[in-house]
């Protein structure tokens, strides 16, 4: 039965493209360009129109009008002899047409009753109100702007194929007119958070996007050729070590906005290309990353939702409450194992396979640690909450705790069994730093033999300078617009998710 459902739409749909083919060929053997107009001024969007009318109805004096100007795209007619209803969706709404013939003229009614739903139209008249209470506009000229030689999706089904959705977001933002406002939303997100960090003085930057080698992270980067220098160079991972940077410069609060690239898995989380925020300030440690993402989430959720405590998938989360653990603490409070009874490397690992935890051959107490917290932590952590303390081995880039060298001054936060973010006191010891790039690389080039991972050796000359005392903070954007727009996917919260070909 689907499968007969979908050849009739395919029939359907062909035969309305030669239809609309057929009227596009007439518009232009009667001298009719519908793609010759350049610009059509407008005075006002729909919903400023409605907004307006309704201000001044009361105060209107007799035969007073308001002329209105509005262009968009016709998304319903309804054709009845002399007069007809239609209504035209613009950037932001839709609004109610009457076109009459007496109206507009004899000759463009008659044009008007040949266009398509689809077509892109500009619509002078004047406002007033229908018997039924709807605000509209009666038409006294109509103009065809561009052509649709396409048919939007039938009205009671609109394009609810989600694949189909994410490679034709241009329909899908007509005919769903929620998935728009999950993009306006992104962009207050991000704007609040530019004035946010704006007003604490943190200046935002660019860095490079291509760059001249690979890093022992464990991300796997895109390659690509600069023909002129010929040389490989790769899509950034990160914008962590080019802003420190900028810190050793003296440029004490720095953030960027950047598109990172990794050329991994894609699931719901996760897209090959996503944005996030890094920001650093000199002077500060973790503690005060702590408490700037617990303001901002505070103040996005109560701007962008109207409250701290928001619902995310039937889940209510209160951004307004965070609590602080210690990695050791943490795994202790969901597992019932303590970091502190393991007096070795070997005990670590007797405890890790007492718990039926997986670890690699050679696991040291840092490791396996971070593994008890993946196996026993993470899918507890629904309400926000910062792990803090994390072991040397897994964080490359962080300040040793000056009283405990095993661990470091790093957090990563979670809400909803998700992590979101990843923050550091940054590690300022050159020496310090070159060693752990140099032990990271080399376990890189054992796991990957195919890689050709580097030490940034330029980072470590520019710590050589001195980086002073500083906190650092990523956190992604995807996920953020996720969990303050309700969305399920990545991909519903970028306007053009990684998609593979359709064949």
């Amino acid at each position: 039965m689907a499968n007969q459902e979908n050849t009739n739409q395919s029939v359907n749909s062909t035969s309305e493209l030669a239809v609309r083919r057929e009227k596009l060929n007439a518009l232009y053997e009667s001298g009719n360009n519908p793609f010759e107009i350049t610009k059509y001024d407008v005075t006002s969007e729909s919903v400023d129109a409605i907004k307006l009318y309704e201000e001044r109805e009361a105060t209107l004096a007799e035969g007073e009008v308001i002329t209105v100007r509005l262009a968009g795209r016709l998304i319903s007619r309804r054709i009845m002899g002399k007069a007809s209803f239609a209504h035209m969706l613009d950037g932001k709404g839709k609004i109610q047409l009457y076109v009459a013939r007496d109206g507009i003229g004899e000759e463009s009614y008659a044009a008007f009753k040949k266009w398509d739903v689809g077509d892109v139209i500009g619509v002078e008249g004047h406002l007033f109100r229908t018997r039924t209470g709807e605000v509209s506009v009666h038409l006294t000229s109509a103009t065809l702007l561009a052509k649709s030689l396409l048919p939007l999706p039938e009205k009671f089904h609109g394009l609810t194929n989600v694949e189909q959705r994410y490679r034709q977001r241009y329909v899908d933002l007509i005919v769903n007119p929620e998935v728009k406002d999950t993009f306006v939303k992104r962009s207050k997100i991000l704007k609040l958070i530019r004035s946010y960090l704006d007003e604490k003085g943190f200046l935002e930057v660019d860095t490079p996007i291509l760059v001249p080698l690979e890093i022992g992270a464990s991300a796997r980067p895109f390659v690509t050729h600069h023909n002129t220098l010929d040389m490989d160079m790769y899509l950034r991972i990160e914008t962590e070590l080019y802003l420190k940077r900028l810190i050793v410069g003296g440029m004490n609060r720095v953030y960027e906005v950047g598109r990172i690239f990794r050329n991994e898995g894609m699931d719901p989380k996760h897209n090959p290309e996503f944005t996030t925020i890094e920001l650093y300030q000199a002077f500060t440690d973790y503690y005060g990353m702590m408490d700037l993402v617990e303001e901002l989430y505070k103040m996005l959720a109560k701007e962008v939702c109207g409250d701290t405590k928001i619902t995310y998938q039937g889940i209510e989360i209160d951004l307004g409450h965070w609590e602080r653990l210690t990695m050791v603490d943490a795994v202790k409070k969901y597992s019932g194992v303590d970091y502190n009874d393991w007096k070795s490397d070997e005990d670590a690992r007797a405890a890790a396979k007492a718990h039926h935890v997986e670890i690699p051959e050679n696991a040291t107490k840092g490791t396996v640690l971070v593994e008890f917290f993946d196996a026993f932590v993470e899918d507890k952590l629904v309400q926000p909450t910062f792990i803090y303390d994390y072991p040397v081995e897994n964080s490359p880039l962080a300040k040793r705790k000056p009283e405990n060298p095993a661990f470091t001054e790093r957090f990563e936060y979670f809400i909803n069994c998700t992590e979101y973010g990843n923050a550091f006191s940054e590690l300022n010891d050159p020496i310090d730093q070159r060693e752990r790039f140099e032990r990271q690389v080399e376990a890189k080039r054992k796991e990957e033999p195919e890689c050709r991972a580097e030490v940034d050796y330029d980072y470590v000359t520019a710590l050589e300078y001195g980086l002073p005392p500083t906190g650092g903070l990523g956190f992604g954007v995807d996920r953020l617009v996720m969990l303050l727009t309700d969305s399920a996917s990545i991909r519903d919260v970028l306007l053009f998710p990684t998609m593979k070909p359709e064949v």
